[in-house]
């Protein structure tokens, strides 16, 4: 089993396409493959970790390496583990991009930083993706 995280920009294109459709065609798609993971999406950035068998995680990484709706992809950590941290998660999302009032979105960042404190990592890189997380929330928004 291996484990990936990433961080990219969502270029125009992409807020233009419809995330829902594109979450729901990633759900299945990595279900397909036995990919799980998650994905933060927060002032137009992307977070990301997979996990699953290592030849079908680095080739849905290469094709979001080459996906047009990202730039500036950057992997900053991969691992072999023996387990997942999200085994029962086809693919979470979070976003705040259409929250409603800043209360909401302060309570959102809330409960996104409590998980992360939360999370048990099983390894290196999930480490890396809660650490980044919590940095990318307690960031400025757009």
């Amino acid at each position: 089993m291996y484990t990936l995280t990433y961080e990219s920009k969502a270029t125009p294109l992409f807020k233009e396409t419809g995330i829902n459709d594109i979450l729901v065609a990633a759900r299945t798609f990595n279900a397909s493959q036995g990919i799980t993971g998650c994905l933060i999406f927060y002032s137009g950035r992307f977070l990301q970790i997979l996990e699953g068998p290592q030849e079908k995680v680095e080739k849905l990484f290469a094709k979001i390496e080459n996906d047009k709706r990202h730039t500036e992809v950057s992997l900053f950590s991969e691992d072999n583990i023996t387990e997942r941290n999200f085994p029962d998660w086809g693919m979470a999302y979070y976003t705040t991009e259409d929250k409603g009032s800043q209360s909401e979105l302060d309570q959102f960042k809330r409960n996104l930083i409590l998980l992360a404190d939360l999370s048990k990592p099983t390894s290196v890189t999930s480490m890396l993706f809660w650490k980044k997380t919590k940095f990318l929330i307690a960031g400025p928004s757009n």
